[in-house]
């Protein structure tokens, strides 16, 4: 599993998860929010670094280039994914509880870490995460040689295997499954890995600017 294929797409994503379990140990240690709130920055830039180092393997990123009929519909599924996610929230729906980010200093938002923060989020979090769920693992498990599987023959259980573990890795686990259904149905139909990736940017970068804009910390 483990070659010059898979690493690249699956390196970024674990340092991703393993900054996750390093927060939940600390904060389990006692370590409070204020001493835990600038490791997300470690993390995006330890996933950046990651995707920087690897870039010359990411050749379903080549050329960087997505019709504007695939965009338009990209940013609609993007807006949608948004608002489902925001509206998905009943108790059965949600996997354990979170207190989420909090930005705020004193009561005031701490603005160059929130920006980096949505940044993380828009930016890196879409490409990393698309990279591994759908351009490597829904294909994979069809082909361990996932590189020569056309995305539009992905057959169903690679599709429903991806979407429900993209859904329980979140917490609002339902919202998950459904954006992990859209967005991969976005790159089977499309076969351009930007697709999903732009769709996913949208829905981070609006959920972003909905998150500041209503101090809904949980969502974050």
């Amino acid at each position: 599993m483990f070659n010059q294929q898979t690493l690249p797409r699956i390196v970024p994503f674990a340092l991703y998860l393993a900054f996750l379990a390093l927060g939940d140990m600390l904060a389990k240690a006692g370590w409070t929010a204020d001493q835990l709130r600038y490791l997300y920055v470690v993390k995006i830039a330890a996933v950046v670094l990651a995707l920087l180092a690897y870039r010359s393997h990411y050749v379903e990123l080549r050329p960087l280039h997505l019709p504007w009929r695939q965009a338009a519909l990209a940013v609609l599924a993007g807006l949608l994914v948004f608002v489902l996610w925001i509206s998905l929230v009943a108790p059965w729906m949600v996997i354990g509880t979170s207190s989420g980010f909090d930005p705020r200093v004193d009561g005031a938002i701490d603005w160059p870490l929130a920006l980096l923060r949505a940044a993380g989020a828009a930016l890196v979090v879409p490409l990393m995460e698309e990279l591994f769920w759908r351009s490597f693992l829904m294909r994979w498990l069809q082909k361990q040689d996932f590189l020569n599987v056309n995305p539009a023959h992905v057959k169903i259980t690679g599709f429903i295997v991806t979407v429900i573990l993209f859904g329980i890795e979140h917490q609002l686990w339902l919202a998950g499954m459904v954006a992990g259904a859209i967005y991969s149905a976005l790159y089977m139909t499309s076969k351009n890995l930007w697709s999903p990736i732009l769709a996913h940017a949208v829905t981070n970068g609006v959920l972003a600017c909905y998150v500041l804009a209503t101090a809904q910390w949980t969502f974050w």
